[in-house]
């Protein structure tokens, strides 16, 4: 059988093509949180660090906030996954909901902390139901990505009939990312009607961007995925040889 290896260097360019769209999604959810409480700890931006991430659109960060999550959003919608016949394991299908849910946050913004302020935003309104949808969206777009951590990013690994399959355990790291995730979407509110303790909402906003950020970096072979450390790391001579592992 003869093997054609221009169709094997394209094939195995797009799944490094993949790879980087992997990270430089991660790497946005990940430096999110840090780039705009770094920034508002710095008095050259006249920015208070605020009660959550969402509250950075009415500050002089803004652009950051809205900037980022749009292109997270663009990332995830023109990412082109794997199909699957489940819902539930479906790539494609996930990261344009996830991403359109992106943008969403981006576009309709929380309620601000003081209702007189102007606001600048393509719904010129300060109904409260949009402070509502804005927290919709961003639940939906968390529980997305939590999902795509548990249910899609570990067939690849569970399929894999090598042995060991990889010594970091994706797996186990993509399922801790996930559960993280939930854990944060679920503690945001209990912790705000509980009072627990400043800038909690914060705080669970960024550990869940944290964890996302991990999930998306560690599949996107953020440590390498070429030479040796790719074969130490993941047990991978070949990208082709995982990326093709994956159940319809």
């Amino acid at each position: 059988m003869k093997i054609n290896t221009q169709e094997i260097k394209i094939e195995s360019y797009d799944i490094f093509t993949y790879r980087r769209i992997r990270r430089a999604i991660g790497y946005l959810g990940f430096l999110l949180p840090i780039l705009l409480v770094g920034f508002s700890l710095i008095p050259f931006f006249q920015t208070k660090t605020q009660p959550s991430i969402s509250h950075f659109y009415y500050t002089n960060l803004r652009e950051i906030f809205t900037g980022t999550l749009c292109a997270v959003g663009l990332f995830l919608i023109r990412y082109k996954g794997h199909g699957n016949k489940s819902i539930w394991k479906n790539d494609n299908l996930l990261t344009n909901v996830a991403g359109i849910m992106a943008l969403g946050v981006a576009l309709v913004p929380t309620n601000p902390e003081e209702i007189s302020q102007k606001i600048y935003t393509i719904i010129p309104s300060t109904a409260k139901w949009l402070g509502w949808l804005h927290y919709g969206f961003a639940a939906m777009l968390f529980l997305i990505l939590a999902l795509l951590a548990i249910h899609v990013f570990t067939i690849g690994q569970e399929k894999d009939p090598r042995e060991p399959k990889s010594i970091l355990h994706e797996n186990n790291i993509y399922r801790a990312c996930g559960y993280i995730i939930l854990a944060s979407v679920v503690l945001v509110p209990v912790s705000e009607s509980l009072k627990l303790f400043s800038y909690s909402t914060l705080v669970f906003e960024a550990l869940a961007l944290f964890a996302f950020g991990t999930a998306w970096l560690i599949k996107g072979r953020v440590l390498g995925d070429q030479g040796k450390i790719g074969q130490k790391l993941y047990q991978e001579n070949n990208p082709l040889d995982t990326e093709k592992i994956f159940e319809e």
